[in-house]
């Protein structure tokens, strides 16, 4: 195959009548497509993002296999959740893959982020392997953590987590984008919180740090409707989350379209490294399963609506559309994607069932890069474990 060219010539031998068909690849994809996005809603800005978008082949390519690999991802943690296999808390992403995507293929390489506790997606996106995620969910020490944090504390190269406390993540965002700032290195925190959290009190203290300090820290806040089993137009009593931030400039982005998220996303980082201070980013989603896998998402809403938007805004499938009709990739191509995904994921899935966890010896290791004492206290003041280097520490910049 040369230059991306694939398609179909058969040659027919009319007088027999059951021909060979011979199948060669013939056929020029476009290397790049352009497409207009929905409009941006605006805070305290004269213009935003731009709605026409470009994507090249290689891109396109790339980003549906992100999303595909997260929805697979997802899918091998819901069943091993179901058997047992996962225990404690798992929040799934199912349906919300655009905006993890869209935001990564705009981050450059100093770029950080932080968020709650549904991140599988930012993990494998951040270099952590289909196995590294899976691991770290069963518990064992191939997991990213070693299997010592689970699903809700995930950890990669810029990616600060994975935090299980409802909003927290908002002010450590601030933090961190406190550190770019401090080092000069022209990095740019993405600290993201769900509308769930958007109207806990240390989220409006970190915009107000934010914009006195003017950090380079995009709050971008992943609006899919619902708060656990409440929806937004209960719990706020307004629901223009790109607005809260009141004096910091925002937009809100079609989250279900990858494009329009990562065109926002530079928007924002274009922002921040002008020296213009902190965004706000609201990406309007949806999420296919409950808050958690204890919930059945289906208490507070029909399975009528879910169905619908699967439908109609699945971001996996609408992109896949458009790679199609614009010529980008063949069905065919985009099946083999498909069906890689499914047995790199299952050989990860196999493994997770099987490595080893951890042993007793290592709970108490990696808590210090330099432990100033070498025992930590254990379950009572009268028990202690020594503490133990095992993994390569990762020191920012």
């Amino acid at each position: 195959m040369n230059n991306g060219i694939c398609g179909l010539i058969r040659k027919v031998a009319l007088k027999n009548p059951n021909p060979p068909v011979t199948v060669v690849s013939r056929c020029n994809f476009n290397n790049e497509a352009s497409f207009e996005t929905k409009p941006y809603k605006l805070h305290k800005l004269d213009k935003g993002p731009s709605t026409s978008v470009t994507v090249t082949r290689e891109d396109a390519l790339k980003y549906f296999r992100q999303m595909y690999t997260i929805r697979r991802l997802e899918t091998a943690s819901s069943n091993l959740y179901k058997e047992r296999i996962i225990r404690g808390f798992c929040h799934l992403s199912n349906g919300q893959e655009a905006c993890a995507v869209g935001m990564k293929a705009a981050m450059r390489e100093q770029d950080t982020i932080i968020s709650a506790y549904r991140v599988h997606g930012w993990a494998y996106l951040q270099g952590v392997s289909a196995l590294g995620v899976l691991s770290e969910l069963t518990g064992r020490h191939t997991g990213c953590s070693r299997g010592k944090g689970g699903s809700m504390h995930l950890y990669g190269k810029n990616f600060y987590g994975g935090n299980g406390i409802v909003g927290a993540q908002v002010p450590l965002g601030a933090g961190i984008a406190l550190a770019h700032k401090y080092l000069n290195d022209k990095g740019v925190c993405f600290s993201l919180y769900g509308d769930g959290a958007a109207n806990q009190g240390q989220v409006f203290e970190a915009y107000n740090m934010a914009k006195l300090l003017k950090l380079p820290c995009v709050f971008v806040c992943e609006n899919n409707g619902y708060g656990m089993g409440t929806s937004s137009k209960r719990s706020s009593a307004s629901v223009d989350y790109y607005s809260r931030g009141d004096y910091i400039p925002g937009v809100r982005v079609d989250g279900m379209d990858v494009l329009a998220v990562r065109e926002a996303s530079q928007y924002a980082i274009d922002h921040c490294t002008s020296d213009k201070g902190p965004f706000v980013l609201e990406v309007e989603t949806y999420r296919y399963s409950g808050h958690s896998m204890s919930d059945p998402g289906t208490s507070y809403r029909t399975r009528e609506e879910i169905q619908e938007v699967r439908l109609s805004r699945d971001p996996i499938t609408s992109f896949k559309e458009k790679m199609l009709i614009s010529n980008l990739a063949s069905a065919d191509e985009l099946k083999a994607i498909e069906v890689e995904v499914r047995a790199e994921v299952e050989e990860a899935n196999v493994r997770a069932r099987t490595e080893s966890e951890v042993s007793i010896e290592e709970l108490a290791s990696d808590i210090y890069i330099n432990p100033l004492e070498p025992e930590v206290r254990g379950i009572s003041p009268f028990d202690s474990v020594k503490h133990v280097n095992v993994g390569t520490p990762f020191i920012p910049h």
